[in-house]
Formats: structure tokens, sequence, C-alpha cells
């Protein structure tokens, strides 16, 4: 397993670290137990966020003790410097912990400067200064945010999506991290689940020196996947690229990637599900997609209103009442039996 290190912060760990966000979705020991055996097989970076309900609570009981050996990340989408300071010391009380490695504006649409007027910042600054936070980071989804977050020698980490399913700007923006000397963090590396073969993915990851991904996981299946790479990472090999090649082919383009910022929908559509039905049905064909109650959440398309809410709100900038719409026409013609899956 390589080791990468994120920039100028000087963070240096094994190329294989743990996204938290999924924890939220299972009890607390379990959460615990997870996380435990995942830095006993050697993950040290952990990333979490204060809007993951439950994840910083589990983390901090996790590696409580332990603190000084492994690396926390976690995340405010704080608007005003008082929110700010809140969701930090609520973060530090969840995590039990007096410090934060690094501490990241969360899915920003902005990026924030000192002397913009917001204070938001400076309040990073003060943070730091503390000792409160170690290093300051940005998560952005949009790449026009990404890149100017890290032209402008403010932060010391990015966080942004990265999979063998991204195109030539991502794979520039990853260089200009290289040539600021900004840690880069990729996060959904599977594509919000298109992507099935963890060891592309592994091996994809392992073509970039400067790439840490954080993989999201809930289940000790997966976290055996991740942690049996430690000791036999997979290679970037002729039969793998061309893999990945036929991979893109199939994927590559605009495709919903089920983050859900685009939701809720004023009429109820389950958008980061609907909008990419017809991949879902390829990449993992099973009964429970086409069931009735599937069925009954397609067809809540016919009553988009097309407000554009959804649009306006997705950070890949996608034509979502469109991308919904040719769903369901392909979603129809597979429960008729015109198109196999």
């Amino acid at each position: 397993m390589n080791d990468v290190t994120l920039g100028s912060t000087g963070i240096t760990v094994a190329q294989n670290a743990f996204g938290a966000l999924p924890l939220q979705r299972i009890g607390h020991d379990a959460a615990v137990a997870i996380l435990r055996r995942a830095y006993e097989g050697g993950m040290r970076y952990f990333d979490t966020a204060r809007v993951y309900t439950d994840s910083e609570e589990k983390v901090g009981a996790a590696f409580d003790g332990i603190r000084d050996k492994i690396f926390l990340a976690t995340k405010t989408r704080a608007q005003t410097p008082e929110q700010f300071d809140a969701d930090l010391a609520t973060s530090l009380e969840l995590l039990r912990t007096d410090w934060i490695d690094v501490y990241q504006f969360h899915q920003a649409d902005q990026v924030w400067r000192p002397g913009d007027g917001t204070g938001m910042y400076e309040r990073m600054l003060a943070a730091k200064e503390a000792g409160k936070i170690r290093h300051i980071g940005i998560t952005a989804h949009k790449i026009r945010v990404a890149f100017e977050a890290v032209e402008s020698g403010l932060y010391e980490t990015l966080q942004f999506p990265f999979s063998y399913l991204s195109g030539e700007q991502e794979l520039q923006l990853i260089e200009a991290c290289r040539t600021h000397n900004v840690g880069f963090v990729c996060m959904k590396g599977l594509a919000g689940g298109l992507i099935t073969n963890s060891a592309a993915a592994m091996a994809w990851m392992g073509r970039f020196d400067n790439a840490l991904p954080i993989w999201g996981i809930q289940r000790e299946s997966e976290l055996d996947e991740w942690l049996s790479y430690m000791d036999e990472t997979p290679a970037w090999t002729p039969e793998m690229a061309a893999f990945v090649e036929r991979e893109r082919a199939e994927l590559a383009g605009s495709f919903c990637r089920g983050c859900g910022y685009c939701m809720p929908c004023p009429m109820g559509i389950q958008i980061n599900n609907c909008a990419r039905m017809a991949l879902m049905l390829r990449r993992a064909p099973t009964t429970n997609w086409l069931s009735e109650q599937w069925q009954a959440e397609m067809a809540k398309i016919e009553d988009c209103i097309h407000c554009n809410q959804c649009a306006a709100q997705c950070p890949y900038e996608l034509d979502t009442p469109a991308l919904l719409e040719r769903n369901l026409e392909d979603y129809r013609r597979v429960l008729a039996g015109e198109v196999a899956v």
C-alpha cells in the first residue's frame, strides 16, 4: 500500500482512508467496532462531518484514548461566524478531542477569504491559532469552486469527487493540487455506488501519489475488502486499464451521482435514485428496482412541475428534470420487456 502526504500539512498515511458518512445508518456499537477494526487494519485518516447526524459521536467513542495515533477530519456547513463557533465546539465535544487535524468548510459554494466581509475565514484562522484545529480545508462539488480554492493559497486540503469515471477537468484539478502543494482528498471514489469493482477503484487511485481516497464504509464485509488491499494492493495493469476503459465507455458522462443535494423535491420525487435508475438496473440488476414500490416512485416523475429547484442545487450542474424524464422512459421500456437488463 502506498503512503500519501497531504500537501503542506505533512500528514502522511496509507492511501486507504475511512469515510464515516455511512456510519449514521448503523447502530452505535456496530459503528464503533468497525472503526476500531479499521484502525487495527492500518487505516489512520478518518473523515466525518457535523451534518452526518451521530457520525462524530461514534468516531469519538471509537478513538477515545488513542487520539494521538490517528488523524481526524470533520466539516462545518456554517454560514455565519457564530454558527462556525458552535459547530466547532460541538465537533470537539463529540469527537472527544482537543483538536481537529483537518477542519473543512463543507460543500462550499464560494471560497471564503479573509476580508470578504463574512468573517468566516477569520474564524478558521482564529481556531487554528487557538490550537483547536491544525489545518484548514475545504470540500466542494463544483469544479470552478475547487480550482478557485486550490489557487487561492488559503487552503491546505481540498476534498472533491474523484474516481475512474472522472474527466479531464478532475485530472487537471489533481495536478493543480500538486502544483500548489494542496492535499487532495478524494470522495465518491465509487461514484455513488456505480463502480462495483473495488480493486479497479483502488488501482486507479494508486496512479496518483497525491490522492487520498476516503471510502464510505458501513459493513464489516466492506471494511474487510478495503483492508485486504493493505498488504496486496491491486496493480494498474494493462488488463485493469482495459476494464476501466470499458467502464468509462458505459458510465462516463452526465449521470446522477446520487449525492442527494438536490433534495427534497416539492413533489416528493426520490431524485437521488430515480435520476440514475437506468444505470442502477444495469449495474446491479434486481427485482427490487422493478417492484410495485419503485414503480410508484418512478411514476412520480410525471408530477414534476419543472421548478428547476433540483437543477439549481445540483453540484454537478445537471439538467435534472430532463435526466429524470429519460430515466422514466428507459424504466418503462425495461418493465415492458423492450429492453433487457
